[in-house]
């Protein structure tokens, strides 16, 4: 198996996966934070990084009928909420291609708004 490399979209807060730390977005992908999963409260997020998607299942939730696939850390396979991939009904169209990730299984952070200039080009090697 070769070398695993994750993604990172930086940010002033960062969420984490809270079973192995692994970045899965920041503050400025959040949408809303008025759902609740199987473990309580969720939050909707527009972009996620870092996840695996399970077989598409259709579920019926208290706001109707959708098409989702769980979300899994790509790091350790922890099941971290699910995705929408289609809303039955005309009001939940908004959540299509969006991620529910559930409060319990995340962790918010502080990150890095901007990186520390060094005064040197970046372009040039060290040394």
């Amino acid at each position: 198996m070769g070398r695993r490399f994750l993604d990172h979209l930086g940010g002033h807060r960062i969420f984490s996966c809270d079973s192995c730390k692994a970045f899965l977005t920041n503050e400025d992908e959040l949408i809303s934070k008025h759902f609740t999963g199987s473990t309580g409260p969720a939050f909707l997020f527009d972009h996620v990084v870092n996840i695996e998607y399970s077989e598409m299942q259709l579920r019926t939730m208290i706001t109707g009928r959708h098409i989702v696939r769980d979300v899994l850390c790509t790091r350790c396979k922890t099941k971290l909420g699910w995705m929408y991939e289609y809303a039955m009904n005309e009001p939940q169209k908004y959540k299509e291609s969006k991620v529910i990730l559930e409060r319990a299984l995340i962790e918010l952070s502080e990150g890095i708004d901007n990186p520390v200039d060094l005064g040197r080009d970046p372009r040039q090697r060290y040394g």
